[in-house]
């Protein structure tokens, strides 16, 4: 009985897999500057601005639905283009250019400041969103089934140390300019976030785009991939995601006035505090790729969704600089897994002809959760009191907003038990108890190898 080799993908197929994947990288190392010393500043510049808790909402809140439209219009007129690549240049096109209304038009109408940010970070989002599903669409087609979740491990760490330079610069730059001109600082820093993305044009240019050829064609419009193109897991999932957003985003567009205005952290500290996430999602993303490929994405949003949980409530427990920055990493860690798992869930539950409509639909619940949160949060500001007492037991912290974080992460685990037992792992993946996939873990998994070991040797 012969052997038959493996099929052989013909040269202009490998050519275009290893052009779309070294693209992926830089892309990712270029977006990631972009973040580092653009968007992670773009509340601190609202607050410049004078922004209002209802403004950061608005920015936290009005990108995400409009840039839900924005994906919902790329899938709609994707036909329209020849090539994936050609929606993906035009939004990082759009995404460069966006930071020339952020930084002007606030400058040139201050009584309309808070407004104009939002309306420039609108823009700017929307262009990311447009170029999302193809983006996603070209990437996943150049990836098997068990290597995603390592290669976009890959792609975040660098994209992570990447970030967190870019985001310590940042920081040392606006605190050289905080007390005499701090609208410098930020114009240095907002030129250098489009012209740094604007390089992925560049590198996009370089990438080979196949003929989709998939076994079924994808669905035309939304809805019918919603009626029979997704599963009742691929739905739970979505209620999952989107409610858990909500109880997110209650709290997340105010820890920067926590920390700047009611801490009152100068910009270094701040950008400190950033930086001790990033630094925990380089750390750790390698691990949880490792994890999602093995054991499945269900079983990383089980660990991570009930971690995430208790993150926001300890910020009740202490406001000292360094419990914030230990705080900050580990919700780094905890954040890297729950964010991979969300991403590649969604390629692994809708036919890979569909996988553009199961992102823009995704997207869409996200948005429209996030928008929900952070309305809610803005409303629970002017509700919520500014202490409270228990007993004996009195909390007096330094505004309400740690009592808001609490009532989020109040919200995460309720979401977190009611849901995540309602859907499953769509890809054949390795089964082991809770118990056993714990020793698995980033961070503990080598804690469990040395005591392993440790004991091991004690016995001989």
């Amino acid at each position: 009985m012969s052997l038959q080799e493996p099929p052989r993908h013909p040269p202009q197929a490998v050519s275009a897999h290893e052009s779309g994947k070294r693209f992926g990288l830089r892309d990712g190392v270029f977006q990631a500057v972009t973040q580092g010393s653009g968007e992670q500043y773009l509340s601190a510049f609202a607050l410049l601005m004078h922004a209002t808790p209802f403004h950061l909402s608005l920015l936290s809140a009005l990108p995400q639905l409009l840039g839900t439209g924005a994906q919902l219009l790329s899938v709609h007129v994707a036909h329209w283009f020849s090539h994936r690549t050609a929606p993906v240049r035009w939004g990082i096109i759009g995404q460069s250019l966006a930071w020339i209304p952020i930084l002007t038009l606030p400058l040139l109408f201050p009584e309309w400041a808070p407004w104009l940010v939002v309306a420039g970070a609108a823009l700017y989002f929307g262009s990311a969103h447009f170029a999302a599903p193809s983006w996603n669409s070209l990437i996943t087609d150049l990836l098997e089934a068990n290597e995603r979740g390592a290669y976009f491990a890959r792609r975040s760490r660098l994209m992570a140390v990447t970030s967190f330079a870019a985001l310590c610069l940042g920081g040392i730059l606006l605190s050289l300019f905080e007390q005499q001109r701090p609208l410098i600082g930020f114009a240095l820093l907002f030129m250098t976030a489009g012209f740094f993305r604007s390089l992925s044009v560049r590198s996009l240019a370089q990438v080979t785009d196949l003929p989709v050829q998939h076994d079924e064609p994808a669905h035309q419009n939304l809805m019918a991939f919603l009626r029979i193109g997704t599963s009742r897991d691929f739905r739970r999932f979505l209620v999952f995601s989107g409610l858990m957003h909500v109880a997110v985003l209650i709290s997340g567009p105010f820890f920067v006035m926590y920390l700047l205005q009611d801490l009152h952290l100068p910009y270094w500290g701040y950008g400190t505090w950033l930086a001790a996430a990033i630094i925990g999602q380089f750390i750790t993303l390698p691990g949880w790729g490792r994890f999602s490929d093995r054991f499945g994405n269900k079983a990383l949003l089980t660990f991570t969704g009930f971690l995430v949980s208790f993150l926001p409530m300890l910020y009740l427990v202490s406001s000292a600089w360094c419990f914030l920055i230990t705080l900050n990493f580990f919700g780094g860690v905890v954040w890297a897994g729950l964010s991979l798992g969300l991403n590649n869930y969604v390629f692994d539950a809708v036919r890979p002809a569909d996988r553009a409509n199961g992102v823009a639909v995704t997207s869409t619940v996200n948005a429209t959760g996030w928008a929900i949160g952070t309305m809610t949060g803005s409303w629970l500001i002017s509700t919520v009191p500014g202490s409270m007492e228990f007993g004996a037991l009195s909390l007096h912290p330094a505004s309400n907003l740690p009592f808001i974080f609490f009532i989020s992460g109040v919200l995460r685990l309720a979401t977190s038990i009611a849901l995540l037992r309602t859907f499953r792992e769509p890809r054949q993946v390795e089964h082991r108890p809770p118990s056993r996939l714990l020793c698995e873990l980033p961070l503990i998994a080598p804690l469990s190898r040395w005591t392993l070991e440790r004991l091991k040797e004690s016995r001989r």
